[in-house]
Order: C-alpha cells, then sequence, then structure tokens
C-alpha cells in the first residue's frame, strides 16, 4: 500500500476517536454529569461535605425534624423524631448512602450554588421547609399502630402534604442502620418500602370515584340495575360483598353500598376504550413531579377486553395505584374536579433565613367537570352518612368519602378509605390503606380516616 494512503488512513482513524471521545465527553457533560455528581455512592461527595454543615429539616412550623451535628471533623447526622420521617426524610449513611429527601435534596442540602467563598472553613447547606404538619404526622403515625399500610393527607385545594405515613419502618440513624442492614433488608415486610409513596395496590372500590365520572359522562347516572348480587359476563364473576343481593337499585344507592354487580355492569357497557381513557384522566399510567421517588400508578393489561374493564370498574384487575394516587383522586372531587399536583418541599432557605425558593401549587390533571365533582361530593357524602362510609361520620361536620375492600394474591383483603372534610369547604383530603387487613375498609380503615380529619380540624 502506498505510504501517504497509510498514513492518511491511520489519521482518519485518530480522528474518528477523537471527535467519538469528544462526543463522549460532550454527552457525559451535558446529561450525565449532574447525577454523576449528585450521586449519593459518589466518595467525591462524601470529601466535599467535610466542610459543609448539611442543611436542617423543618415541619411547617419550623419543628426540626433532621439536622447535623460537627464534632471536629466528623458529621452526625441526627432525626430527632426518630422512625417517624424515615419514609419521607429517609437515610444519610457513608456506608449505604440516601434516600428520599436526603438524597433527593442532597445538593441543595449541601449549599450547591452558594457563591460564598469558604477557604476551607466550614459553611451551611440550604434548609428543606417542608408542608407536613408535625403533630398530624404523629397522631396519623399513632392510629396506623403496628398495623402495615399507610395513611396520606393533604390539601386538596393546593396539593400541600400534611401527613405521609408509611409502616413498617425504620431506624434511619446511620449507626443503628448500618447495624442492623441485613435485618433490613431480610424482612419481607419490607420496612425500607415507602407504601404511600412506593407501594402499588388495587385500589378496590375507592376506584368508584373514576366509574362514576366516566358514567356522569356517559349521561348514565339515570340507570337503574337488577342487582342480583353476582355479576357474570365472558366467564367472568365477581360477588358483591357478603354476597349481598340489592334487587332494583340506582346508582347513587349503588354507590353509597357499594355494588360490585352495578359497576361491573356500567364498566362492561361503557367499554375498555372508555375505562382506559377515564383512568388516563385521573392520571393512571402518568408520572408527576414530586419531591420523592414514587411509583407509577397502571392499568397493566396489553390488550383489554369488556369483562377486564368490568373489573378495573371496581378497582380490581391488573389496575394498581399508590395510596398518594387515591388520595389525589378523592381530593380531586373535593376540589371542583381539579387534581392538583401534590408537593412537599414548601420551601427552601439559607442557614441565615434568607428564602431561595417557594413551590407555588400547580394543576395536574382536570379529571372531571365542576358539575361531575358536585354529584360526586352528594354521593359520598350519602355513602359516609347512610352507606357503607358510616364509621367515618363526625358530629357537627359533613364528610365525604368511599370504602374500599380490594382482593390480592392472599386470602386477606387491603381495607380503604378515602374522603374529605369539611364537605361544603374542604381542608383536608386523607386516605388510608391496611395492607393485608383481611377487613373492610368502611370497618377498619374508616375510622382512622375519621380521627385523623378531627385532628386536623381541630375537633
Amino acid at each position: 500500500m502506498n505510504p501517504n494512503k497509510r498514513i492518511i488512513h491511520v489519521l482518519v482513524v485518530v480522528c474518528v476517536m477523537f471527535l467519538s471521545l469528544v462526543t463522549y465527553l460532550l454527552y457525559f457533560n451535558m446529561f450525565q454529569a449532574e447525577e454523576v455528581a449528585t450521586n449519593p455512592y459518589n466518595k467525591r461527595q462524601w470529601e466535599d461535605e467535610k466542610f459543609v454543615k448539611r442543611g436542617n429539616i423543618y415541619d411547617a412550623n419550623g419543628i426540626l425534624l433532621a439536622e447535623t451535628e460537627v464534632d471536629g471533623d466528623t458529621r452526625i447526622r441526627r432525626y430527632p423524631k426518630g422512625r417517624l420521617y424515615s419514609h419521607v426524610i429517609g437515610y444519610y449513611s457513608r456506608t449505604y448512602g440516601k434516600s428520599q429527601l436526603e438524597m433527593l435534596y442532597d445538593k441543595e442540602l449541601l449549599g450547591h450554588g452558594d457563591i460564598t467563598i469558604s477557604f476551607n472553613e466550614l459553611r451551611s447547606g440550604y434548609d428543606l421547609n417542608l408542608t407536613i404538619d408535625h403533630s398530624l404526622q404523629q397522631y396519623a403515625y399513632d392510629q396506623l399502630g403496628n398495623r402495615q399500610g399507610a395513611v396520606v393527607a393533604l390539601e386538596p385545594a393546593t396539593g400541600r402534604i400534611l401527613a405521609l405515613v408509611s409502616r413498617p419502618d425504620f431506624d434511619p440513624a446511620a449507626e443503628s442502620l448500618e447495624q442492623n442492614w441485613n435485618a433490613i433488608v431480610e424482612q419481607e415486610n419490607s420496612p425500607l418500602l415507602a407504601r404511600a409513596t412506593q407501594g402499588l395496590y388495587p385500589p378496590g372500590s375507592t376506584y368508584k370515584i373514576a366509574t362514576t365520572t366516566a358514567a356522569y359522562e356517559k349521561g348514565l347516572i339515570g340507570t337503574t340495575f337488577e342487582d342480583t348480587g353476582l355479576f357474570e359476563k365472558d366467564g367472568l364473576k365477581v360477588s358483591n360483598y357478603g354476597e349481598k343481593a340489592y334487587g332494583t337499585i340506582d346508582l347513587k344507592q349503588a354507590f353509597s353500598v357499594s355494588s360490585n354487580f352495578v359497576f361491573c355492569s356500567l364498566g362492561y357497557e361503557m367499554g375498555p376504550e372508555t375505562v382506559q381513557e377515564t383512568a388516563q384522566r385521573f392520571g393512571i399510567g402518568k408520572s408527576f413531579d414530586f419531591d420523592l421517588a414514587m411509583s407509577k400508578s397502571q392499568i397493566q393489561y396489553k390488550t383489554m377486553y369488556p369483562a377486564d374493564a368490568a373489573l378495573v370498574s371496581i378497582g380490581q384487575g391488573q389496575l394498581l395505584m399508590t395510596p398518594l394516587h387515591v388520595a389525589m383522586m378523592s381530593a380531586a372531587v373535593a376540589n371542583d374536579g381539579k387534581m392538583m399536583t401534590p408537593y412537599l418541599v414548601d420551601s427552601i432557605t439559607t442557614a441565615s433565613g434568607l428564602t431561595l425558593s417557594t413551590t407555588k401549587p400547580s394543576l395536574f390533571s382536570q379529571s372531571m367537570s365542576r358539575d361531575c365533582a358536585e354529584y360526586l361530593d352528594e354521593l359520598m357524602q350519602n355513602a359516609v352518612e347512610t352507606g357503607t362510609g358510616r364509621n367515618a361520620r363526625i358530629s357537627g361536620v359533613a364528610v365525604a368519602g368511599k370504602t374500599g375492600t380490594a382482593e390480592n394474591e392472599t386470602d386477606k383483603d387491603h381495607a380503604w378509605f378515602v374522603g374529605y372534610a369539611p364537605a361544603d369547604d374542604p381542608k383536608i383530603a386523607v386516605a388510608v390503606l391496611l395492607e393485608y387487613d383481611g377487613g373492610a375498609g368502611g370497618t377498619n380503615a374508616g375510622p382512622i380516616a375519621r380521627n385523623v380529619i378531627r385532628r386536623y380540624l381541630g375537633m
């Protein structure tokens, strides 16, 4: 081969390699550099923290929830409220990294972007001010007790999180975490799982809120049904809870007693397209920005048939939702059909009190019309006054709600209750999930929601 051609070939190869390297470096710096830099397992990050006093975390009333104790070169992250916020604030460990707010707001807690010149002197990170009401968080936690599940409370008009409880939980202190890590991760009840935001469950009859929305829009709310107690179509058999038959019944009565026969019939008649479109408007299958890691509620059918639509319409089949999303569904009714994006971090401030950013409420989805929301509000109030949600009644306060009892892979059903109050001027929406409870939602979850609402309203 001609020597000049060989040189040209070598130059081409070198140029291609050089351009590939440059392209990769540009891609890395534009799309991956920040993620790598803020990764909780990045050892260089821990070196940077030698010169930073990590920011504090406070509740909505200024109660301290997390702080860093400095002892010479040692930084000890303290959680004054112990396990209570293990699924909200998370943990901070040199061995196992960071989780939840400690991870997702790591840059802010370290004060990255602060232009203060420290010359290796200790500087302070930024503080997080949460929307959570510590008193309500503690109360909801105590109400849940030793049962597995979640309690979510939020403000319907804004999406502000008022309480966010998941159990079982764990001690987030680094020393405890590092001593007990193997035992924690091997537990069958998964204490590291933030059930309120990452647990996916069939929502059961709480999802009849969405099905009623579809029926309203299709003009089916005046329909009457002959409820035999057993829905049977295309090989699918679904009984009412307790195998009760309600005879001639309209939609309002069906919602109050939570008739599976009626809502399966509606889902089957409206069909897969309508059921799926309604689910999308309620945010099923959609991601949204939140201050913690979120599992995406979903319908898992590759192809949905009428019988599948019937099952989804009662919150069963391959429909899965997080407790937070179920709370949002109820809050949308309370907020004239507007489903707000939930948020947990109200503001970020410097150690000296300067506000760097404040979260503003934002609309996630217009789930239903105002007229439909008013109709559903009437049905949900009736369900609490005379139907399956009677255990959520509060003297002197109109409560709107919906119960749910969801079948799963075990013989112990999940128990649900979702609702809001006061119905004429909603201040709080609550969802309660009791995982593998084995009882009815109205009987076991309803009283917890009632008590949380009463506590928040100061009753």
